[in-house]
């Protein structure tokens, strides 16, 4: 965060209520007093989407930011009641919740724009010109290489579910993952999982056999991982992986396949500054935007000679309909009953 563009950092709010849910704010520029203070609430860490939201208001002066970082769950719920109008409404919503986006767009709770940045987007990063996926992340594990022998580093799913049988006794309680219940992207992912991969059934089997713990979020698995509390860890955002040092961490796209997420990007139906929201977005999709979003490695491509990894191999989260399926409530109920089976006490 460069000193002069950034007025504020305020501290954590201590308890999740309607009014004080977020995790941290920051302020980018201080607009004039004709300027507009665009509002962002976003899933997305401060200090990694800094750089993007930094270079913004330095082309724009006139609109500074109030940035928002929130829990995908209650980025969501907050969605749902700015759209009935029982609270103010943000002027941009970020969340790697994408299915919770989806759900949002299509309960009408967007504002439609047509962006002329859009139609460089492949199919699966747009919806309706009322959602936009912004990056490009992958889903990964991740291995501390001090203490996990390079031949037990599980490249695919299925050396992962070979280790769990094998040495069932010594990653017992040292494999983690996100908690489903917990973070809204942790449940996207392990239900891409089961839709995507016959190896989930196992899966369940095999972290449930080495009592795996599932708990919050990214940056506390990462550190867990790297201080040795945990051995490896399973789906973790790549883009949170690549923003720290690398000392001990080992980064693993597996070769059977490789999920990519795109945070998605909603101006809400009762935004005040619908306007400046759209340069907002224009902006970040703009090739400045999103090589200064590659930069913080937000926009990951994994097919070239530094990361190969074949196309057959990328399996791309679609914003569209289809997400409405991990938002059926009797879907959800039963698949977190397996959850709750198979991690039990392990959840943290």
């Amino acid at each position: 965060m460069q000193s002069g563009v950034i007025a504020a950092l305020v501290s954590l709010c201590l308890w999740a209520t309607p009014v004080c849910a977020q995790e941290a704010i920051a302020q980018f520029g201080a607009p004039t007093t004709s300027g507009t203070a665009l509002v962002v609430r976003s899933t997305t860490d401060i200090a990694i989407l800094a750089p993007a939201l930094t270079a913004f208001v330095a082309a724009n002066p006139r609109i500074g930011i109030t940035y928002e970082q929130w829990g995908s769950n209650a980025l969501y719920a907050d969605g749902l009641a700015a759209c009935e109008g029982t609270e103010a409404s943000a002027d941009v919503v970020i969340s790697s919740g994408v299915h919770q986006m989806v759900d949002l767009v299509n309960r009408a709770c967007a504002s439609p724009y047509a962006s002329p940045f859009a139609a460089t987007l492949p199919a699966a990063r747009k919806w309706r010109d009322e959602l936009w996926g912004i990056t490009q992340e992958a889903a990964v594990t991740i291995y501390n290489t001090a203490l996990v022998p390079a031949e037990d580093a599980p490249q695919t799913r299925f050396a992962l579910l070979d280790l769990m049988r094998r040495q069932s006794d010594h990653y017992r309680g040292r494999i983690a993952t996100y908690d489903v219940e917990r973070s809204g992207l942790g449940f996207l992912f392990a239900f891409m999982d089961s839709q995507e991969a016959t190896t989930f059934g196992g899966l369940l089997e095999g972290f449930s056999r080495v009592d795996a713990v599932a708990t919050c979020c990214s940056a506390e698995i990462i550190k867990g991982v790297q201080r040795g509390d945990y051995l490896i860890a399973y789906n973790v955002l790549g883009s949170y992986v690549a923003s720290v040092p690398h000392e001990n961490l080992g980064v693993i796209y597996p070769k059977d396949y490789t999920l990519f997420l795109s945070r998605a990007l909603m101006i809400p139906k009762a935004a005040a500054h619908k306007e400046q929201a759209a340069q907002f977005l224009d902006f970040l999709l703009s090739p400045e935007g999103q090589g200064i979003l590659a930069q913080s490695n937000l926009v990951q491509h994994l097919d070239t000679d530094a990361s190969p990894l074949p196309q057959s191999a990328q399996r791309y989260i679609p914003i569209d309909l289809t997400l409405l399926v991990a938002m059926d409530q009797h879907r959800r109920a039963s698949f977190v009953a397996k959850w709750r089976a198979t991690f039990g006490a392990g959840a943290r």
